[in-house]
């Protein structure tokens, strides 16, 4: 069955590409072929070194058109784009014009085409495996986060509201700047910044389990999110 790939000039497009590729040397078979062609002029641009698998492909391709082409028929590969994502993909020239096949050399006598060797698979495994034991976790996302923390009254010691508010310590929470902002009547509220892994920490949670119970409660009336932003 033919294989089929979309949005190839697209982040979503080259990251499947990319896993597809990651135990093959060639789009099919073991040999470079008009497949190999179809999907190298989908390619607006070379991929980027993000993408290792589908740049090492790539290169290969681009190497082998330059030395002296390729003339394998391939099984066959459906190139094209979601109907959502074509509005987001950049105009691109037509194939035709983006990069054509260097003419055979009928003088070179070197089979670059060559089945693969059971070494070359086996090596091929190996680093299919290498990249997948290699893999880290992209790191998570982080957020600046500004809170509103309201007192009892005027006679609540705002020294041990902060001093409580800051000793909370948990894995991805770190504490900034503050200051006392008067709300009326003698009464002043903590304006108070926060850095949190957005993966660890919960606000929400934060607020409703530490700051609005025991013994928090005894110093906090409330506590607001004013401001909350990716970084």
């Amino acid at each position: 069955m033919a294989a089929t790939f979309y949005n190839l000039n697209l982040e979503s497009g080259l990251k499947k590409l990319d896993d597809y590729l990651l135990a093959r040397s060639y789009i099919t078979g073991y040999q470079a072929s008009k497949d190999d062609l179809a999907v190298y002029a989908a390619l607006s641009v070379a991929p980027s070194l993000e993408y290792v698998n589908v740049a090492r492909w790539y290169n290969h391709i681009d190497a082998l058109l330059k030395m002296c082409g390729v003339t394998e028929e391939g099984a066959g590969v459906n190139i094209g784009s979601s109907a959502s994502a074509a509005e987001e993909a950049p105009s691109s020239p037509p194939v035709s014009d983006q990069k054509a096949p260097a003419a055979a050399d009928d003088d070179d006598d070197v089979d670059l085409f060559g089945e693969e060797t059971e070494e070359e698979k086996k090596a091929a495994e190996e680093r299919a495996a290498a990249v997948k034991a290699s893999g880290k976790k992209k790191e998570s996302g982080k957020s600046s986060v500004l809170l509103d923390v309201k007192p009892w009254d005027d006679e609540t010691d705002m020294q041990k509201l902060e001093e409580t508010v800051r000793s909370l310590q948990m894995e991805g929470l770190f504490w900034g700047a503050s200051k006392l902002v008067p709300v009326g009547y003698g009464i002043k509220k903590l304006q108070i910044m926060m850095t949190i892994v957005d993966d660890l920490v919960s606000v929400d949670n934060l607020i409703e389990d530490h700051f609005l119970v025991e013994p928090a409660n005894e110093y906090i009336q409330s506590c607001d999110i004013v401001a909350f932003n990716k970084i």
